[in-house]
C-alpha cells in the first residue's frame, strides 16, 4: 500500500465551482490584451449552437427525466459511454450530489457536460480555439427560448490556476470522500493526468472496470479520522458494476468506465497545454508590437516563451513520463470499441485512437488531440517550431531537443507514427511525405 502526505492526495473531479464573486477574478492576466477573455466574442460548439437555436435552424428537446441532457448529447455528438459518475460534493450543484445521486460527466474532444439528476442546471465547458475553455450553464426548464449563459468569472476560481497551466480550462482531480459525499479536504490533493499513478486517481468517482493488481482511490468512502496508511484500497478495485446505492435508471448508461476516465484525464491537460501555447504566441506578438521589436522572427523574449510552451506541449503529446500500466485495463462499456473506431485512419487501419491498455494507454504514443480545432489554431511561430521538433523526434535528429526525454519511443513506434501522420494529418504529415 502506498504512503501519502498531507498535501498529496486530493484529486477532485472536473468541476465548475462558484465560490467567489466575479469581481474577485479581475486580476487574471488573460482578461487583458491581447487575450481579452471576458470581452471577446466566443467561437465554439456552444456559441455556434446558440446561434442555430436563435435562428431556428436547430432545437433542443426537453425530457421530463433528464431535461436537455439527452438532446445535447445527440446534437453535440457526445456518446453516453463517456459517462463518469462523481459522488463527491465538489460542484456548483453540490446539494443534490450524493453517493446515491452522483454527478455525471460526458465529453467529446471539444465539450464537457456536467449533470446531476434532479438539478435545475446543466454545466458545460467548451473548447474555444481563440479563448481557451469557455464555461456555460443551461437552465433545465422547458422553454421555447433556450439560452446558454456564459460564466462571468466564478468558474475560474478553480479552472484557471497552475493546475490548468494558468489558462481557463478543464481538469480532473481526486479526493478522499466521506459516506455523505463531503470531501475530506484535510487529506491533501492530486491533479490527475496520464502521468499520475493509478493509486492517486479517481477519489470521489465511481469506477467500473478491471485493472488487475493495480489499485486506485475510486469507489471508496473514507472517515475523517481515518488512518491513511491503513486504508484498504482493494475494496474499491476491479468493480464491474456500479454500487447498488446508485439508481442507475436515472442515467443514460450504467457505467463509469475506467478507460473513459483515463482518456478524459489525458485530454483535459492536453487541451490546457494547447491553450497555453496559443496564449503565449499572442502575448509575445502583442509585446513585440507594443515595443516596436522585430515581429518577423520575434524578440528573444517572445522566442523564449514560445519555445517553453512548445517543449511542454511536445513532452505531453508524446506521453513523456506516462505512468506504465502493471496490469491489463478493461472497461465495462462500449467506450473502448467506439473510441478505437474513430477516424481518421490510414488505409491499413492504423490510427492514434487505437488503445493499448496493457503497458500504456495508447498503442501509438502521440495524442489524438493533434486533430482538434485548438491544435489547428496554434500560431504560425508555434506551429513552425513544433513541426520542426516533431520531425526531429520522429526521425532521430535531436539537434534542438533532449533526446533522452523521448527514449521511450521505439524505432518501430516512430515509424508507425510517421506513417499515420502521412496518411491522416494535413500539416504534420507533410513533414514525412
Amino acid at each position: 500500500m502506498y504512503k501519502t502526505s498531507i498535501y498529496s492526495v486530493l484529486l477532485v473531479p472536473l468541476v465548475l465551482i462558484v465560490s467567489r464573486p466575479a469581481s474577485a477574478q479581475s486580476g487574471f492576466e488573460f482578461y487583458q490584451k491581447p487575450i481579452l477573455y471576458q470581452t471577446s466574442l466566443p467561437d465554439n460548439p456552444i456559441s455556434r449552437l446558440q446561434q442555430q437555436l436563435d435562428s431556428g435552424e436547430q432545437s433542443l428537446t426537453f425530457d421530463p427525466k433528464r431535461g436537455y441532457l439527452d438532446s445535447l448529447l445527440d446534437i453535440l455528438d457526445i456518446k453516453a459511454n463517456t459517462q463518469a459518475l462523481v459522488y463527491s460534493k465538489t460542484s456548483l450543484q453540490l446539494r443534490p450530489i450524493s453517493p446515491s445521486n452522483p454527478r455525471a460527466l460526458y465529453y467529446n474532444d471539444e465539450v464537457y457536460i456536467g449533470w446531476v439528476p434532479g438539478s435545475s442546471t446543466l454545466e458545460l465547458i467548451a473548447a474555444d480555439p481563440k479563448l481557451g475553455s469557455v464555461f456555460y450553464t443551461l437552465q433545465q426548464t422547458s422553454t421555447e427560448s433556450v439560452q446558454f449563459v456564459r460564466d462571468r468569472g466564478e468558474c475560474l476560481q478553480c479552472h484557471a490556476n497552475r493546475r490548468t497551466k494558468e489558462v481557463p480550462g478543464p481538469l480532473v482531480r481526486s479526493l478522499y470522500t466521506s459516506a455523505s459525499g463531503q470531501p475530506v479536504y484535510n487529506f491533501g490533493n492530486f491533479l490527475s493526468d496520464h502521468t499520475s499513478p493509478l493509486e492517486q486517481r479517481w477519489g470521489g468517482y465511481y469506477v467500473t472496470g478491471s485493472h488487475g493488481k493495480m489499485i486506485h482511490m475510486g469507489n471508496l468512502f473514507i472517515s475523517r479520522d481515518a488512518d491513511l496508511d491503513s486504508i484498504d484500497y482493494s475494496r474499491g478495485a476491479n468493480r464491474l458494476v456500479l454500487s447498488k446505492n446508485v439508481n442507475s435508471d436515472n442515467y443514460p448508461t450504467d457505467s463509469s468506465d475506467i478507460v473513459a476516465l483515463m482518456v478524459l484525464e489525458h485530454q483535459t491537460q492536453m487541451q490546457n497545454l494547447l491553450t497555453r501555447a496559443i496564449y503565449e504566441e499572442r502575448r509575445g506578438k502583442h509585446y513585440d508590437t507594443t515595443f516596436n521589436l522585430d515581429d518577423q522572427q520575434g524578440s528573444e523574449f517572445t522566442q523564449r516563451r514560445i519555445t517553453r510552451s512548445v517543449d511542454n506541449l511536445l513532452k505531453y503529446m508524446f506521453f513523456v513520463d506516462e505512468f506504465p500500466l502493471a496490469s491489463v485495463v478493461t472497461g465495462t462499456s462500449s467506450f473502448t470499441r467506439d473510441f478505437t473506431r474513430r477516424q481518421p485512419k490510414t488505409p491499413e487501419g492504423a490510427s492514434l485512437f487505437q488503445l493499448d491498455l496493457t503497458e500504456r494507454m495508447f498503442k501509438y504514443p502521440l495524442s489524438y488531440m493533434i486533430y482538434s480545432r485548438t491544435f489547428r489554431a496554434l500560431g504560425p511561430k508555434t506551429s513552425n517550431l513544433l513541426q520542426q521538433r516533431v520531425k526531429e523526434i520522429l526521425l532521430d535528429e535531436p539537434s534542438n531537443i533532449d533526446a533522452e526525454q523521448y527514449k521511450h519511443l521505439t524505432l518501430e513506434q516512430k515509424s508507425s507514427i510517421r506513417e499515420i501522420l502521412k496518411g491522416t494529418h494535413p500539416s504534420l504529415g507533410q513533414l514525412f511525405r
